[in-house]
């Protein structure tokens, strides 16, 4: 029960409820207090009126003595209690008695009212007096004015129960109209907020269904409303996990298959190295295939390290001024013993270029670009290293004379744990990938250009302007 009155759609008909109950309360308080309060006024202007319009015939008839046939002419004629009194002088000023004619008893001695308070009023101020009073818990209206000198006093009289009866009619209908709209939308409040409600939890079970980690079935919704955008973006958020679930699932698994391999060499040797008749040549041997796949070992897991630090966003990039020409002529000098062992012919050349960047992850991708043309190249081809400025960006090139990769492969090539053979002997297949990421980082972008015979990655920074150039453009400015 508790959650019934928590749920959204019990809140929303709850609200729509109070709503309606507060815009009809109010239409009730305009309507009907203003009405009544019209047609009471409207009578009494009535009365004033034709009490006014009877002086003249009051006075013919009270000297003529014929006030009793007057006040029951005059009431058929205004439909209201006609009354004539007669002054008395007191101390205190003239004032009423009984009415010395009434149109609604058989004879004086019956009459009603005595001292009234509007024929005194009108006798005293010796002009129309209206207003309202109440007898025997009846409302009353009533017009009076003073004649013959003030000598007698006409008033006029009805009873306010008919326009209270048709404002209690009012009241009663608007009570009962305002009864049936509340209970309509409470009804069609509730079914509406159901509706509403029930797109809501869709929604909640489709994020419980994501959150379990089952990305198969799509997050829908129809309407074209925030709930609908809503239901677009879980469909995107939905649509991205099961992305990178699935580039997890892979990226373990070709890990756990990179780590697997030199871990089953290495096993191997250790075995062959046991056998206590394997002879000193054969044993540095093994001894030197173990090194590599160590420094395998290692350098996948640096570079696994890195994609980590990429992924999660830890990783920081410095931003100073690089010589790429001076950093080509290193990776020239460091990789020259490795080019010269593959029949490489490894080369710098070009320009001075100033980039902005962090240096160490320039040289960390200029030595994956450096590593993969050597060792992904058919013996005796030429490398080149090449540095220059282009198009307001420095640039290190590196180009080799292989066979060329095919358009629809290039990008692939920047995929994690790609490999255009096919095979895992060579590398883990991380390097482009994190050398994209390392330049995206740094504002710059790593490509490629392939055609057969040709293939070049180029690292395209923002360029920097040198100290000196900003001290001759200073000393220019002086």
């Amino acid at each position: 029960m508790s959650r019934f009155f928590r749920s959204v759609g019990t809140r929303l008909s709850l609200a729509l409820l109070l709503v309606v109950a507060a815009a009809l309360g109010i239409v009730y308080l305009a309507v009907v207090p203003s009405l009544q309060t019209n047609l009471e006024d409207a009578r009494l202007t009535q009365l004033a009126g034709a009490v006014t319009h009877l002086v003249p015939e009051a006075t013919d008839a009270t000297n003529d003595c014929c006030m009793d046939d007057f006040v029951e002419t005059s009431a058929r004629d205004v439909g209201a209690r006609v009354m004539i009194f007669e002054t008395t002088a007191v101390p205190g000023g003239p004032t009423v008695g009984s009415p010395i004619a009434d149109s609604s008893v058989a004879s004086p001695s019956h009459a009603e009212p005595t001292d009234d308070r509007i024929a005194t009023k009108a006798l005293q101020s010796g002009d129309v007096a209206q207003g309202f009073v109440a007898e025997g818990g009846v409302h009353y209206a009533e017009a009076a004015v003073p004649y013959n000198g003030g000598a007698h006093v006409l008033l006029v009289r009805d009873s306010l129960e008919s326009q209270l009866g048709s404002v209690h009619l009012v009241q009663r209908r608007v009570l009962f109209s305002a009864g049936g709209a509340l209970l309509i939308a409470l009804l069609l409040g509730y079914g509406g907020a159901w509706i509403f409600a029930r797109r809501i939890r869709r929604l909640e079970r489709a994020a419980d269904r994501i959150a379990a980690g089952e990305f198969d079935e799509p997050v829908h919704d129809s309407g074209g409303d925030e709930l609908g955008d809503l239901a677009a973006a879980f469909d995107r958020m939905r649509t991205r996990l099961a992305q990178l679930d699935d580039a997890r699932r892979e990226f373990v698994a070709n890990a756990s298959h990179e780590l697997r391999t030199p871990l089953f060499s290495l096993s191997g040797f250790l075995e062959l190295l046991d056998d206590e008749e394997i002879d000193e040549p054969t044993r540095r041997e093994f001894l030197e295939s173990m090194r590599d796949q160590v420094d395998r070992l290692t350098k996948l897991a640096s570079d696994l390290l890195d994609l980590t630090r990429l992924d999660a966003g830890r990783l920081r990039v410095e931003s100073e001024s690089i010589d790429l020409s001076a950093l080509g002529r290193d990776l020239v000098e460091e990789f020259g013993p490795a080019a010269t062992g593959l029949e490489h012919d490894l080369e710098h050349e070009g320009e001075g270029a100033i980039a902005l960047g962090d240096e160490l992850r320039v040289l960390q991708i200029g030595r994956i670009l450096v590593e993969n043309a050597i060792r992904h190249t058919p013996p005796g081809t030429p490398v080149r290293v090449r540095t220059l400025a282009r198009g307001g960006n420095a640039v290190l090139e590196v180009e080799d004379a292989g066979e060329g990769i095919a358009p629809e492969r290039q990008e692939q090539l920047f995929e994690r744990f790609f490999r255009l053979d096919g095979t895992r002997a060579s590398g883990s297949g991380l390097g482009l990938a994190i050398a994209r990421q390392l330049a995206e980082l740094m504002d710059g972008s790593v490509t490629v250009e392939s055609a057969p015979g040709r293939t070049v990655f180029a690292l395209v920074l923002p360029m920097a302007v040198r100290q000196e150039q900003v001290d001759e453009r200073l000393a220019v400015l002086d």
